[in-house]
């Protein structure tokens, strides 16, 4: 995508060029927004990892309907995100969501939320398959790169829980 916003994650072999994949994992943030930026921390983690054949990543950063042509190119979406949902910072959450009105508002701190995309995905009948990886955040603090203790020790737990759903789904049992 040259000149996006978007770019796929250094060193992400496991799908050929030009080739759809099998599984997209999606980190969604602001890297300069502290704890907003937790779901491209948790991809980078990920992404040294080995190679998973057909699994592909993509550093979302806060494309919005930008990511639009990248979700429609893949039957299931592993995606990662900060959420202000109100409960304690660090709190893990996993949706599934089979429709859009099953993906929760206020969805992180971009323009173009979370819903709204997966709604224009829907409308384009390209809705994937969705694990919705969420963790929660309390405070964003702007020009900052670190992220708050709780938030920071969510994500090994998170970053474990991905593996183990790649591992599944990339074993067939999607």
């Amino acid at each position: 995508m040259n000149g996006s916003a978007l770019e796929l994650v250094a060193g992400s072999p496991a799908v050929a060029d030009g080739d759809a994949p099998d599984v997209l994992v999606i980190g969604v943030g602001n890297l300069l927004m502290g704890d907003e930026g937790v779901g491209v921390h948790i991809l980078r983690t990920l992404e040294s990892g080995p190679a998973i054949p057909g699994v592909q990543f993509l550093d979302g950063g806060t494309g919005g309907i930008n990511l639009l042509e990248c979700i429609g190119r893949a039957p299931v979406i592993v995606m990662i995100d900060a959420t202000r949902d109100g409960h304690p910072a660090g709190t893990v959450t996993r949706l599934r969501p089979a429709e859009v009105a099953d993906i929760p508002r206020g969805l992180s701190a971009h323009d173009f939320g979370l819903r709204d995309l997966f709604a224009a995905a829907a409308l384009l009948g390209q809705f994937p398959v969705i694990h919705l990886y969420t963790i929660s955040v309390e405070t964003i603090h702007p020009m900052c790169l670190d992220l708050s203790p709780a938030v920071n020790a969510a994500m090994p737990p998170v970053a474990d829980a991905v593996r183990r759903l790649l591992a599944e789904l990339t074993a067939g049992g999607g």
